[in-house]
This record gives structure tokens, C-alpha cells and sequence, in this order.
């Protein structure tokens, strides 16, 4: 497959039309809904997730929000990017986006690896810029590979990046969907069972991995996407109020394999480390929710998320 996203065929039309900002190295894909007067909202998608897993979300979000959902770099119509996949370039391309076409203090929602991203921008994004920040689900310590507390993504998704990185290879340069399926079945990782549910019975890959530079994989496999930004070190600098939503997660009592995006102790931490910065760090636990409850649950996510900032400050415009 091409590796320039522009030139490999893959994309399908969605119900948003999708517009592109160029942010210098890369042009950052997005899609809009919702009026200009309402409060401005940026929608991050997880690794391997375009915009259009919140296109259902959007609909109703809509109604109270000024909503932008983006690609993030390597994903979805946006630029890739080989050897430049890190939380600080990603974090930073949302920065140049907010500031070239948000224009106003928005609140940031981002789901697995974009929940990492929001509190990144709550953190380190300029001044004025984030009203509050979501993170839905997000791997906090649990995508590092030697993490201050708790389990590392040795012990949680590392097998099923590994398996990205090995069969579908850094621009699809290795591109062996039926070697992958096979990995899949025959992996001891009781989380990787659940991927062979999902994808097992697809002759070729399902659209979002399409759309998907499997690079990413690699790079949270190896640990170099967080090598300068260490979760702990982030948590101790957001700045804004914070929603950490938690769902369905369990240890293998066999194995210790987290299964789930983060363990209940490191939720916990992660909401002490946000509360001595000074913040206000919610919790809200929801164990029966799917990881990806944007996509899944759209109704039971836009509420949440709309009654949590109803209570952020108001900004006058």
C-alpha cells in the first residue's frame, strides 16, 4: 500500500463532510457539526480510530456543541508521518489546530490514546486554550513500557501492537492480513481472543485499520511514543478541570494480564497526581461500559460528557 494516505484508495464517504488544515508538517483531516455559537468541543480518537467513530456521538453532541473531530497524524485522510510518532508531535499538531481553526478555548474529549492526548493538552497545550478535559479510558501508565505504578503494555495491549507492527508493518509495508488473523488466533493473550472475535471472521482488514499507519503500533510497542513524556510528569502539570471515565477492565487471575485499558490503581493514582496539581480530577467508574463507548454507546457518552461540562466555568467570548 502507498504510504502518502492522499494516494492509497481506501477512504468511504461519511455523513460530515471532512475539510483539511495544513498545520506545517502535516495537513490534519477533520470533520464539523453543530453551530458556531454553541461551546466549542475537540473530539480525539483512539489508536487505529478516525473521525468517523464519533459521527453517531456528533449528531447528538451537536445540539450543545460546536463539535470538531479530527484524524490525528497517521490515521484516518490525515498526513503520515514515518519516525515522527510521539505523545509531544501529536499533542503539538492539536495545539496548531486549536489556534488555527477553533480560534477559542474548547473543551478536549479523547478516547484510549486521545484520552492521553487530552490530558497532554490540559497540561501543555498555550494558555487559554482548554476549558477542561475528558478522558475516556485512557491507558494512563498502562501504555508505558516501565511505568511509576502498576501495569506496564507489556502486560496489557503490547501483543496486539506487536502483531500490528510485525504482519501489517510501518506503512503497510508487510501487509500479510491473513499471517495477522492467524498470530491473532494462536496468541496466549487472552485480550488478543477478543480481537479474534472482532476481526476473525474479516478476509481483509476492517476500514479503521485501513486507514491506519501501522507504525503507531510500533511505536507504542517499543515505547518511544511517550520516551519524553512520561505519564506522571504530564498528570502533575494539567491545568484545567478533568473527567477520567473508566470502564470495562479486569485482571487474569493466571496470568496478571491487565485486560483494559488502565487498573483500578492506576486510575486511582492518576486522579491523585491531577488533584495535586491543583484541579479538579473526577472519576467515574463504569466497568459495564465498552472501551470505545463513543462509538458503541453514543447516547450513554453524549450525556456524560454534556453533564460534566455543564459544570466547567463559563468563558466569555
Amino acid at each position: 500500500m502507498a504510504s502518502n494516505p492522499a494516494s492509497r484508495d481506501v477512504f468511504v464517504p461519511h455523513a460530515y463532510p471532512e475539510r483539511q488544515v495544513d498545520l506545517g508538517e502535516v495537513s490534519m483531516n477533520y470533520a464539523e457539526a453543530g453551530a458556531p455559537d454553541k461551546p466549542a468541543l475537540l473530539l480525539v480518537p483512539e489508536q487505529t480510530g478516525s473521525w468517523w467513530g464519533y459521527e453517531e456521538a456528533m449528531s447528538l453532541l451537536s445540539r450543545d456543541f460546536h463539535v470538531y473531530a479530527v484524524d490525528l497524524r497517521g490515521q484516518g485522510r490525515s498526513t503520515w508521518t514515518p519516525k515522527r510518532y510521539s505523545l509531544d508531535n501529536f499533542g503539538n499538531d492539536l495545539v496548531r489546530f486549536i489556534a488555527l481553526v477553533v480560534k477559542r478555548p474548547v473543551i478536549v474529549a479523547g478516547n484510549s490514546s486521545g484520552g492521553v492526548l487530552a490530558a497532554w493538552l490540559s497540561a501543555y497545550a498555550m494558555p487559554g486554550q482548554i476549558r477542561g478535559a475528558l478522558l475516556e479510558d485512557a491507558p494512563l501508565f498502562a501504555s508505558e513500557p516501565d511505568p511509576v505504578i502498576g501495569h506496564s503494555i507489556r502486560q496489557a495491549a503490547a501483543p496486539m501492537f506487536q502483531l500490528y507492527s510485525t504482519y501489517l508493518g510501518d506503512q503497510w509495508c508487510v501487509n500479510d492480513w491473513p499471517g495477522h488473523i492467524e498470530a491473532v488466533k494462536k496468541s496466549p493473550s487472552k485480550m488478543m481472543r477478543t480481537f479474534t472475535r472482532l476481526y476473525g471472521r474479516h478476509e481483509e482488514p476492517p476500514q479503521n485499520l485501513k486507514e491506519y499507519d501501522p507504525e503507531w503500533a510500533r511505536a507504542f510497542h517499543e515505547g518511544t511514543v511517550a520516551l519524553n513524556c512520561p505519564h506522571d510528569r504530564m498528570l502533575r502539570q494539567v491545568k484545567t478541570p478533568v473527567l477520567v471515565t473508566h470502564h470495562t477492565r479486569s485482571i487474569d487471575p493466571d496470568t496478571g494480564e491487565l485486560l483494559g485499558a488502565l487498573s483500578d490503581e492506576q486510575a486511582a493514582y492518576a486522579v491523585k497526581l491531577m488533584e495535586s496539581a491543583g484541579v479538579k480530577a473526577d472519576y467515574h467508574s463504569a466497568p459495564d461500559a465498552p472501551h470505545m463507548m463513543h462509538e458503541f454507546d453514543p447516547p450513554r457518552y453524549a450525556k456524560l460528557l454534556t453533564d460534566w461540562a455543564s459544570t466547567l466555568p463559563v468563558i466569555e467570548r
